[in-house]
């Protein structure tokens, strides 16, 4: 089953734009999502393989709105409230 993260072979989207600025983060809430998904990856809140199957399996029109780093978000309070604090962290 093809999820919304699967658009290999599809022409729906139009071109890719690959150009790079440089830049690691374009907003300054990127980076404390990044620290914070660290910080809970290193803690063993989750793995890296759940963090991005939540990802994976948001809904398609909510997945194609988001940026790269809005998914991050998401992932980490689904999980967190998945998880319900039953792991120490």
């Amino acid at each position: 089953m093809k999820g919304a993260h699967d658009v290999g072979g599809s022409d729906a989207f139009g071109p890719i734009y690959t150009a790079d600025d440089g830049l690691p983060f374009h907003h300054e809430w990127e980076a404390r999502v990044f620290a914070i998904n660290r910080m809970l990856l290193a803690k063993g809140a989750y793995t890296l393989d759940e963090f991005r199957y939540t990802i994976e399996r948001m809904e398609p029109a909510a997945y194609h709105a988001a940026s790269y780093y809005e998914r991050w978000p998401y992932a980490i309070e689904t999980l967190l409230a998945l998880k319900d604090g039953s792991d120490g962290v």
